[in-house]
């Protein structure tokens, strides 16, 4: 065998040893883009820090968290994925929060095969499912999960007529859509349909015209604490009827500014946040307490929300996949991004703090009416009140 040979055969040798190594040790990385300032940031933050608990090994590998923030604002959220995605060379991506920051990811994740779990709620994240949402895969629940135990207690209740006032962005035309077709089935009439911004500072106007409707009940249609200010107008106003919110007021943050305001509200809601209060018999309860338990461990009785229950079935999901795809590729890769999303596709009855994930080819969410409970919001608290 002449030298050069020798060499050239010894180098590639080293070489493929080198990568093997490298295999075998490299980490996984996570990267998070969350809402933690901004219109969302109540949401953000519940989300964060439920992250901050997640444990740094999965399956064996070390797990590397690289966390950003979006400020609520969609273009934002997309810099910050390019980013995670070609200089962070991440395996996975967690959130965003909000219905409009996911919906500007479809591209992104889709154009460079990385798999998206997002923490913001409208089906049309996920839905109707095409080439760009086969890599996105959505922890809160459907709008239409919610407004079927939403509508149901309305109808228990002998409500007869609703006034709707929602986000005017995708968040709330979801609801509006889901919402509008349910009522009818329940044979509940619509009396008033309103919008309104995020960032609006008076709903004074939207609020008279469906007051003036004189509805049994009204419905908000948003999250985090913009949806404090049509409750907010409503009482001073003077409405004394029932006021349902949506799953997306589920935060401290809520309860804080909203104050004796919102008292007596009622609203679909994940059974994490209502964790201890379940029926014995409901299948999720022991996992929801669970989570209940290591959160409130960390940051006090009763901080558990909506969002940080998604963040930590989130993390439940993550870490039943990834063994997995470990089994086909190394993190890092192309093949292991691909490998992932099929496992997270491929998920059954998996047991998480919000319900029992189930997913398929055609449903990226996975959840079913295990997945909901109505709550009460009570002495300042959020309770549980119905269903489950």
């Amino acid at each position: 065998m002449s030298p050069v040979f020798s060499c050239s055969l010894r180098a590639a040798v080293l070489a493929a040893m080198s990568m093997a190594c490298l295999s075998a040790t490299a980490q996984i990385k996570v990267g998070i883009n969350l809402s933690t300032t901004g219109p969302a940031a109540a949401i953000g933050s519940s989300s964060k820090n439920a992250i901050l608990l997640w444990p740094k090994e999965i399956a064996g590998k070390k797990v590397e968290y690289i966390l950003l923030d979006d400020a609520t604002d969609p273009g934002n959220a997309v810099k910050n994925v390019r980013k995670l995605i070609a200089e962070e060379k991440v395996d996975i991506i967690i959130g965003p929060n909000t219905t409009p920051n996911a919906l500007a990811l479809l591209d992104v994740v889709a154009e460079n095969e990385t798999p998206l779990l997002a923490l913001a709620a409208s089906a049309s994240i996920v839905e109707p499912m095409d080439a760009k949402r086969a890599w996105v895969f959505k922890m809160p629940q459907n709008d239409t999960h919610m407004t079927t135990i939403l509508t149901q207690h309305m109808a228990d209740h002998g409500i007869k007529t609703v006034a709707f006032i929602g986000f005017a962005d995708a968040y709330g035309e979801g609801w509006w859509r889901e919402f509008s077709k349910l009522a009818e089935l329940r044979h509940i009439t619509i009396v008033a349909n309103e919008r309104f911004a995020r960032t609006d500072t008076s709903v004074t106007g939207q609020v008279l015209k469906m007051m003036s409707a004189r509805p049994d009940a009204v419905l908000i249609a948003g999250s985090g604490t913009p949806a404090v200010l049509p409750q907010r107008t409503l009482i001073e106003r003077g409405y004394k009827s029932q006021i349902y919110q949506t799953h997306g007021i589920a935060s401290l943050e809520f309860l804080k500014l909203g104050g004796k305001d919102v008292e007596g509200t009622l609203f679909p809601t994940g059974p994490a946040v209502v964790a201890r209060q379940l029926p014995e018999k409901n299948p999720v309860r022991k996992v929801s307490v669970d989570f209940a338990q290591k959160y409130e461990t960390a940051y006090g009785p009763g901080t558990v929300t909506q969002f940080a229950g998604d963040a930590w079935g989130a993390y439940m999901l993550m870490a039943n996949a990834i063994p997995l795809a470990l089994k086909v590729a190394q993190p890092g890769t192309k093949a292991f991004r691909q490998a992932l999303r099929n496992a997270l596709e491929n998920t059954k009855e998996l047991v998480v703090p919000q319900g029992v994930i189930t997913m398929s080819p055609t449903d990226h969410v996975g959840l079913d009416q295990r997945s909901r409970v109505m709550g009460k919001i009570q002495a300042g608290k959020f309770v549980y009140a119905y269903g489950g």
